[in-house]
C-alpha cells in the first residue's frame, strides 16, 4: 500500500453463527456499533462498521451467521450473508477456537475458496482454548491453497486485532473516502436504539424465546430541553412468550428497558424516556409485510 495515496475498500467478516463476528466488529471499529450476545444468530441484517485512518478507509460488512434457515426471517439473513461476498476486496473466515473446527466451518470454507477476494482466516477466542488447540487449528487450515493468511486473535481482548487491521490494510485498492471520518456505522441511530433493545433482551429470556422478537421504533422525538422521547414495540409470537417477556408486575420489560436506555443515553448523548411495549404477532418471521415493516425485507 502506497504511503502518500488514499486506499479504501470493503471487507466482509463472516462465519458461522456465535463465531464472534460482530464482536470482532466492535474490536476493529472501537466503539459498539453492532449487538453482541451469547445466544447464534445475534445478527440478523449486514451493518456496515467504518475505520478510518490517515492514509485509509476500511468499511466492514457484519453479516448473520450462516446457518440452515427454517424461516423468511431466516432465508432473508441467509441471502444478505451471501450476498455481502460479492465485490469486496477482501472476506475475513471467523472460526472459534473454542470450540475448534466444526463441519459447517468446511463447509463455509469451500465455498469462501471458490471465491475471487482474497480469504483471512481469523481463529478467534484464542483466549479461550489451549496453545495445542490453536496450533492444531492453524495446521489444519494451512493445508488449504488459497487462504492468504491466518490471523489468530481474541476480539473481546483484542489480542491480535491491530495486527489484523494492518494486514487488512496491505489488501486495500487505492480509492476514495467512502464515509466521513467521524463515522462509524451506516446504520441509523434509531436502528441502533432499536438493536440495543433486542440484545437486553436477548441476554434474559429463555432460548426458545429470543429469535422469535422483533422491535420497532415507532416514534423518535426530541423535547426542546433536549430529552428524547422514544416508543417502541417488541413484537413476539405468542400470548406465553408475552407474559415472559413483561414478567410478573412488569419487572422483566422494565429490567430490558432501564438496561437498554443506559446504552442508548450513551449513544445518543442525551437523557432518553423509553417507553416499551409488547404485542403479540403470530408468526411474524414468515410474514412479508412485517419483515419489511421491520427492516428485513
Amino acid at each position: 500500500m502506497s504511503e502518500t495515496a488514499f486506499h479504501s475498500g470493503f471487507i466482509t467478516i463472516i462465519g458461522r453463527p456465535n463465531v464472534g463476528k460482530s464482536t470482532l466488529l466492535n474490536a476493529l471499529v472501537r466503539e459498539k456499533v453492532a449487538i453482541v450476545s451469547p445466544k447464534p444468530q445475534t445478527t440478523r441484517s449486514n451493518m456496515q462498521g467504518i475505520v478510518t485512518r490517515e492514509h485509509y478507509q476500511m468499511i466492514f460488512v457484519d453479516t448473520p451467521g450462516l446457518h440452515a434457515a427454517r424461516t423468511r426471517l431466516g432465508a432473508y439473513m441467509v441471502r444478505v450473508a451471501q450476498s455481502a461476498l460479492e465485490e469486496v476486496e477482501a472476506v475475513v473466515f471467523l472460526v472459534d477456537a473454542a470450540s475448534g473446527l466444526r463441519p459447517q466451518d468446511m463447509e463455509i470454507l469451500q465455498k469462501l475458496l471458490a471465491g475471487s477476494a482474497p480469504l483471512v482466516v481469523c481463529i478467534n477466542k484464542i483466549d479461550a482454548a489451549s496453545q495445542a488447540r490453536v496450533a492444531e487449528m492453524i495446521q489444519a487450515l494451512a493445508a488449504y491453497d488459497g487462504i492468504a493468511d491466518i490471523v489468530p486473535i481474541s476480539a473481546r481482548t483484542r489480542d491480535g486485532v491491530d495486527a489484523l487491521e494492518v494486514l487488512l490494510a496491505e489488501k486495500l485498492p487505492e480509492g476514495p473516502q467512502y464515509f466521513p471520518g467521524d463515522m462509524l456505522t451506516d446504520q441509523p441511530e434509531r436502528v441502533i436504539a432499536a438493536e440495543l433493545i433486542r440484545e437486553k433482551a436477548l441476554y434474559r429470556l429463555r432460548d426458545e424465546i429470543p429469535h422469535g422478537i422483533g422491535v420497532e421504533m415507532t416514534q423518535i422525538k426530541t423535547r426542546e430541553n433536549g430529552m428524547i422521547d422514544m416508543h417502541v414495540t417488541i413484537y413476539c409470537e405468542r400470548a406465553s412468550h408475552k407474559g415472559i417477556l413483561i414478567g410478573k408486575n412488569g419487572a422483566m420489560l422494565k429490567e430490558i428497558g432501564s438496561a437498554a436506555r443506559r446504552d442508548i443515553e450513551l449513544l445518543m448523548g442525551a437523557p432518553v424516556n423509553l417507553q416499551l411495549w409488547v404485542k403479540v404477532q403470530p408468526d411474524w418471521r414468515n410474514k412479508p409485510a412485517m419483515l419489511r415493516e421491520l427492516g428485513y425485507e
